[in-house]
């Protein structure tokens, strides 16, 4: 909301309709797809960009291609621009008027075992604040869209557009099938899961093949679209993989057995948010993530 205040109470001349242009620009790719699902004529539309882009100073889009490209700054604009939107759409929906959700998105396992505490724990503590747990393939870029407040990533991957904020760590599982000789061990290690094939979920997914050290990395990777295909893929004998301890106790899945990984580094547990944060809450949400996940069993 307070992206949304400085995007468009700061000059009057700027109203949600630039902001759904230009998002529409964004989108189509075109001026004339813009105008066709705005159901505006292309003058229109191309005025409303310029009035965008004198109000900023800068150029947003690259024109001198058939299909029209951001600029640095519109890249930045668009995220902000589909934040600030999200938000005046959140302010005049009806349903919302009793109260204001507080959506906390994740990829794969919410908290693990640590979720049930979670809602009941914030529940406890803000009542007239309800908490939406939103499962994404792709948390950060449905968190750069504004259709999360607050989202949950594990791994290193760490994008510097968000404020981020260590929460805590997890220890690393191997995901085997069940039927093969691997399950039945007390512990594995990367080397030997590296003779294996490796399935791997590359937006969604925490592991990818730098976990291994340089001479002795995998050499055969299959890429999965979701945790249902990774967990398929493994039940079907074709692969192994590496996931957190936050899946292995949530998602059972016939087929498929979890072995703790004796060497791999502890997981990164990370919470992240656009500045200023989208929702007032946002930093007490993520106090309690730190508190429930530091009161847990180390890695």
């Amino acid at each position: 909301m307070l992206i949304f205040l400085r995007l468009c109470l700061a000059s009057m001349s700027m109203e949600l309709r630039h902001l759904r242009c230009f998002l529409a620009i964004v989108d189509e790719g075109t001026i004339t797809g813009a105008a066709r699902r705005l159901h505006l004529t292309q003058p229109v539309v191309s005025r409303t960009l310029g009035q965008i882009e004198r109000h900023l100073g800068v150029r947003l889009i690259d024109r001198s291609t058939h299909h029209l490209a951001l600029t640095p700054a519109g890249e930045a604009f668009a995220r902000r621009a589909a934040v600030a939107l999200s938000a005046a759409d959140a302010a005049f929906d009806p349903e919302q008027l009793r109260a204001w959700p507080l959506r906390l998105g994740y990829a794969w396992s919410a908290l693990g075992p640590h979720t049930a505490d979670l809602l009941r724990q914030w529940d406890s503590a803000h009542p007239d604040t309800p908490l939406r747990l939103l499962r994404f393939v792709d948390v950060v870029d449905a968190l750069t869209k504004g259709d999360l407040d607050l989202a949950l990533i594990r791994g290193d991957r760490v994008p510097s557009a968000l404020h981020v904020e260590l929460v805590g760590q997890e220890q690393r599982y191997a995901a085997v099938p069940s039927d093969s000789d691997l399950a039945g061990r007390a512990g594995l290690t990367l080397g030997e899961l590296a003779r294996e094939t490796i399935a791997i979920t590359p937006v969604s997914g925490s592991t990818t093949p730098q976990l291994w050290p340089s001479d002795a990395r995998p050499t055969e990777i299959v890429s999965t679209r979701d945790t249902e295909d990774w967990l398929a893929t493994i039940a079907s004998g074709h692969a192994v993989g590496v996931t957190s301890a936050a899946t292995s106790s949530l998602h059972t899945f016939p087929g498929v057995t979890f072995v703790p990984l004796t060497d791999a580094p502890a997981l990164p547990v990370r919470v992240a948010w656009t500045d200023p944060p989208p929702h007032p809450a946002v930093e007490d949400l993520a106090t309690l993530v730190r508190a429930i996940i530091g009161s847990a069993d180390p890695p």
